[in-house]
C-alpha cells in the first residue's frame, strides 16, 4: 500500500491553492465590509431625501456581500475590545474556567495590558484583522494559540543529557530546582540514537554516554526520571529521539505506569489485582505528558539517524498514532515535526519552514490514507524549530500558525483544537562560535527573545560553550537566566501580541508565507515530500544553502562580530592559544557501568527475552500494532535486541543514491 494515496500525490499544491484562496476571499470581505459600512453611514446623512431608497437598497446588497462570519465578528467588535480592556479575563480550557489579570502595573505605576487590539472602528480593518490575525488563541492563530500564556510558569525546558541515567537525573534536578514546574527535556547519545546497546566495539565504546544519556533498558529510563511524578499535571518531558523511537517511548511509558503501581503497593500494602493494574496502566497513559520526536522524514532529509527502511519506520509512527487515539492518550505528543535539524545542516529559515510544514501535511496525508479521524490525531502532532537573528527567524511562528490553521480547517476540515500548531524552539547551535565564545550568549538572548515574543509554546537556550563541549553547570546556569530576565525583567514581554500591527512584522509574515507555499509547489512537482527525497531533493538544497552560508562568513560579506570582524587583537598574535575550557566527557568507569548494567538486564530477563522478542516479530508480519507489543517487549529486552529482531522483519534503511 501506497505511503500517501496516489490520488493525493498533489497535496502540498492545494495546501497553496487553499491558503491562497482565503487570502482572495479575506481582501475581498475587507472591500466588502469597507464598501457596506460607507454606504450605512451614507445612508443615515440621507434619511428622509430622495436618496433614501435608492442607498437603502444599496447598503442592504452590500451588507449581504460580507459574510455571516466576519459581520458577526464586526457586531461584536466593541465587546471584544471591552473583554481585554477588563481588569480580567474569562476563559475555558477543556471544560475549565479560567482567570487571569490583563494588566501588569509597571515601576511607574502604569498598567500594562498584556493584549492590546487594534484602536480602529473601520470595518475594513477589523475584518482584516479577522482573517489574517485573531487575537491570540483564535483562529487562525497568527498572533498565538493560547489566549494567554500561564502566569508562575516559565515557556523553559532545557535539553539535557550526558554519561549514564543517574547523572543526567542528577543535572534534570538541577534545572528543575525551585520551579514548580518540571519541564524535562532529553538528550540521548548516538549509541541510543542508533538503537545500539553499549559495547566494547571501537565504534560503539567511544560514543556511550557522549553528547547524550545512555539508555538501553528500562531500568535506566527508571533511573533516568527518578524523583518525577511522570504522572503529574506540572511535569512534562521530550525525548529527542527518531529512529528507535517507539522502542524508548515504550520504555518511557513503562516508566510511567510503574510509578503509579508503586504508588500503589505503597498506599496500600499490596500488590493490585489485574483489574486495578489495568486501570492504573491507562490511568497513565492517559495522563502523562511530553513528546517524542519520532520524525524520520527530517532524518532522511538532514540529520540522518535513521536505522530502519523508511516505510517501516513510518508504519511504526502511525502505530504509536494508532495506539494513542484507540487509548485517549491525548496529553502526549506522538512526534515533533523538526525542523530544528534541518536548519542546523544548513537551511535558511524559509527552507527549514516549509520543509518542517510539509513533512507535517505528509503525516497527516498518510494517517488518513490509514483510515485516522483527522480530529482524533491532528492535536497529537507538535512541532520543533530553530531560531536564528535572520529577520525570518522574527515571524516564523505566525507564519507556521497561520498556514497550519488554515489548512487544516480550509483542506482538511480539523477542529479547532487539530487547526492549532504548537512549537518548541531552541536557539540556534549552528551559531555558536568557539572564537570569542563569550559572544554565544549575546546571540542566544536575542534569539530567545525572538522566540518568545513570537509566542513559542517552549524554549531551550543554549549555552555559550556548546560550541566546545556539554554544557557545564555555570553555563547552564547562565543560558536558564537568559529566559528569566527576557520574561521576568524585560518590561516589553509583559505583553503577550507585541508583534501585532507592526508593520514588518506584517510584511514579513506575508512574504515568508508566500516563498514557503512556492516551495511547497516545488517539492508537489516532485512528487510531494516523499518524492522529492527519492530525487534527494530536500538534502541538495540543504546543502548549497550551507555553502552559501559558509562562504559569506569566510569572505566577510556576512558579518559575525569576533568571528570575521571585530576581532580581538590578542588574538591574532603568532603565539596566542585559546584559553583551555573545561570538556565534559562521560569517563570509562560511566562507559563501563553502562556496559555492565545492560548486561545484568539481560542476564535477568535471558529466559523470557526470545519468546518475547519472537512475538514482536510476528505481530510485525501479520499487520498487528508494532507499538502496542513493545510496550510488553521492552519489560523484558534491551534496546539492541529489539532494534535487531526488528531489522529482520522491517529491513534497515539505506538511502538511494
Amino acid at each position: 500500500r501506497a505511503l500517501v494515496d496516489p490520488s493525493r500525490v498533489r497535496y502540498l499544491a492545494e495546501i497553496s491553492e487553499t491558503l491562497r484562496d482565503y487570502h482572495r476571499t479575506g481582501a475581498a470581505q475587507v472591500r466588502a465590509a469597507r464598501r457596506s459600512q460607507r454606504l450605512t453611514e451614507t445612508l443615515a446623512e440621507v434619511r428622509d431625501t430622495p436618496a433614501e431608497a435608492v442607498l437603502e437598497a444599496k447598503a442592504a446588497a452590500a451588507a449581504g456581500d460580507v459574510r455571516a462570519e466576519y459581520r458577526s465578528y464586526v457586531a461584536g467588535w466593541s465587546e471584544r475590545v471591552a473583554r481585554y480592556q477588563a481588569d480580567e479575563y474569562v476563559y475555558h480550557v477543556r471544560g475549565r474556567e479560567l482567570r487571569q489579570p490583563m494588566f501588569h502595573e509597571s515601576l511607574s505605576h502604569q498598567k500594562i495590558p498584556r493584549v492590546v487590539l487594534p484602536d480602529t472602528e473601520d470595518h475594513g480593518e477589523i475584518v482584516r484583522y479577522a482573517y489574517k490575525e485573531g487575537v491570540p488563541g483564535e483562529f487562525p492563530y497568527t498572533a498565538g494559540v493560547f489566549p494567554l500564556k500561564r502566569l508562575g510558569e516559565e515557556p523553559k525546558r532545557m535539553f539535557a543529557g550526558e554519561g549514564g541515567p543517574a547523572k543526567t537525573n542528577a543535572r534534570f534536578h538541577y534545572l528543575c530546582e525551585g520551579e514548580s514546574a518540571h519541564r524535562l527535556s532529553t538528550a540521548f547519545d548516538s549509541v541510543t540514537l542508533y538503537g545500539e546497546d553499549p559495547a566494547e566495539r571501537p565504534d560503539v565504546w567511544g560514543k556511550v554516554g557522549v553528547s547524550g544519556v545512555s539508555v538501553p533498558h528500562l531500568d535506566d529510563m527508571k533511573i533516568l526520571y527518578g524523583g518525577f511524578d511522570l504522572c503529574a499535571k506540572t511535569t512534562s518531558v521530550s525525548m529527542t529521539i527518531n529512529g528507535p523511537a517507539p522502542i524508548v517511548l515504550a520504555m518511557f511509558f513503562n516508566t510511567a505506569i510503574d510509578q503509579q503501581i508503586d504508588r500503589f503497593v505503597e498506599a496500600h500494602g499490596r500488590q493490585p489485582s489485574v483489574t486495578e493494574r489495568a486501570e492504573l496502566r491507562q490511568q497513565a497513559i492517559s495522563t502523562v505528558r511530553g513528546t517524542v520526536q519520532a520524525d524520520i522524514l527530517k532524518e532522511d532529509q538532514a540529520q540522518n539517524t535513521c536505522i530502519f527502511s523508511t516505510g517501516f519506520a513510518l508504519r511504526m509512527m502511525g502505530d504509536i498514532q494508532q495506539y494513542f487515539t484507540d487509548n485517549a492518550v491525548r496529553n502526549f505528543y506522538s512526534v515533533s515535526i523538526s525542523g530544528y535539524h534541518i536548519a542546523e545542516a544548513g537551511a535558511n529559515p524559509i527552507t527549514q519552514l516549509a520543509f518542517t510544514l510539509s513533512n507535517g501535511f505528509t503525516f497527516v496525508e498518510y494517517y488518513l490514507s490509514r483510515g485516522m479521524d483527522i480530529n482524533a490525531f491532528a492535536p497529537n502532532l507538535s512541532f520543533f524549530f530553530s531560531n536564528g537573528l535572520d529577520p525570518e527567524y522574527t515571524v516564523i511562528g505566525r507564519v507556521a500558525r497561520r498556514i497550519w490553521a488554515v489548512a487544516m480547517r480550509e483542506r482538511y476540515g480539523a477542529d479547532d483544537r487539530g487547526q492549532k500548531l504548537k512549537y518548541h524552539i531552541q536557539t540556534s547551535g549552528r551559531s555558536l562560535h568557539a572564537r570569542e565564545v563569550q559572544f554565544n550568549d549575546i546571540r542566544t538572548t536575542l534569539q530567545a527573545l525572538l522566540a518568545l515574543t513570537d509566542n513559542c509554546n517552549s524554549l531551550h537556550t543554549n549555552a555559550y560553550d556548546e560550541a566546545i563541549t556539554t554544557p557545564t553547570e555555570e553555563s547552564v546556569r547562565r543560558a536558564m537566566a537568559i529566559q528569566l530576565i527576557i520574561n521576568r525583567e524585560f518590561g516589553l514581554s509583559r505583553n503577550e501580541n507585541n508583534l501585532q500591527g507592526s508593520y514588518i512584522a506584517d510584511y514579513l509574515t506575508d512574504l515568508v508565507e508566500e516563498e514557503v507555499l512556492q516551495e511547497f509547489e516545488r517539492l508537489s512537482n516532485r512528487g510531494g515530500v516523499l518524492g522529492a527525497m527519492e530525487l534527494q531533493y530536500q538534502r541538495m538544497k540543504i546543502q548549497e544553502e550551507s555553502l552559501y552560508y559558509e562562504h559569506k562568513k569566510h569572505d566577510g560579506s556576512l558579518e559575525i562580530i569576533g568571528v570575521n570582524t571585530y576581532l580581538d587583537p590578542s588574538t591574532l598574535r603568532d603565539d596566542w592559544e585559546p584559553e583551555v575550557a573545561e570538556l565534559r566527557r562521560s569517563t570509562d568507569s560511566e562507559k563501563r557501568a553502562q556496559l555492565d548494567s545492560v548486561l545484568a538486564f539481560q542476564a535477568q530477563h535471558a529466559a523470557e527475552a526470545p519468546a518475547a522478542l519472537q512475538r514482536l516479530k510476528q505481530v510485525a508480519l501479520s499487520g498487528g500494532n508494532i507499538f502496542e507489543e513493545l510496550l510488553d517487549t521492552v519489560r523484558v529486552a534491551s534496546l539492541g535486541q529489539i532494534t535487531r529482531a526488528l531489522y529482520t522483519v522491517g529491513g534497515e534503511y539505506r538511502r538511494n543514491l
